[in-house]
């Protein structure tokens, strides 16, 4: 059975990575739920997909004090979530204002989680490799999750993820073709689609064998997948 993870909460319904569409995620059936952290300039870890504010202010360049009621902490999050599965994406590119090039960012999200008390299901994930790399090194139990484009290209991501001993790759949904998938079940590794919100889409890749399909619509997803 493919898991429905929810793209930043539900939020199709609610504004991405908000405690509403956490909630409304898990209201809905999620299995899990899929989020972003990154960290403010005093050093709180927030949920947030760009590096900007809308009025265009860095995260990594302003207190949290100072951040829009909306965005929440990582354990705010975390405890909305649950009992749901979470997807803890770290952003943390090379390119963008807060880059932290030490392992420094990737113990902080794990000690957020660590004493969060949840019990939820964790899995950490990063378009950067390194990053991904000392969140094993750093606490070999915790499932990490490789992110990329495309599961073949430049790389071939399966053969990355079996080597470093992660349990999952997420590649980009146009990239995804059933011999990759094929190829990831093959070597054991995981393979978690984003972001799928066609439902014709969605059967298919089930019907392939995916492990998860990233949506931002999760009933949608449950009710294609006859779940609902």
């Amino acid at each position: 059975m493919s898991l429905v993870i929810g793209h930043r909460g539900a939020s199709r319904d609610h504004p991405e990575n908000t405690l509403a569409a956490f909630v409304g995620a898990r209201e809905q059936g999620a299995d899990w739920v899929e989020l972003d952290v990154r960290r403010t300039r005093d050093g709180a870890l927030v949920v947030h997909h760009d590096p900007h504010l809308a009025d265009g202010r860095p995260i990594a360049e302003t207190l949290a004090a100072s951040l829009p009621d909306q965005v929440c902490t990582l354990d705010e999050a975390l405890q909305a979530c649950a009992p749901m599965g979470v997807n803890i994406e770290i952003k943390n590119d090379p390119n963008e204002p807060g880059f932290d090039p030490t392992d420094a960012l990737a113990a902080e999200v794990l000690a957020v989680a660590a004493a969060s008390g949840v019990g939820s299901e964790l899995l950490v994930s990063c378009f950067h490799l390194p990053t991904v790399e000392a969140v094993r090194r750093l606490r070999p139990d915790m499932p990490t999750g490789y992110l990329v484009l495309d599961p073949t290209t430049p790389v071939d991501a399966v053969r990355v993820a079996v080597e470093g001993g992660h349990a999952a790759v997420h590649p980009w949904n146009p990239c995804v073709t059933e011999a990759a998938v094929a190829a990831a079940r093959a070597a054991g590794v995981a393979l978690n689609v984003w972001t799928v919100d066609d439902p014709a889409r969605i059967v298919e890749l089930a019907g392939w064998g995916v492990d998860g399909i990233i949506t931002n619509r999760p009933a949608l997803a449950l009710e294609a997948l006859g779940r609902s």
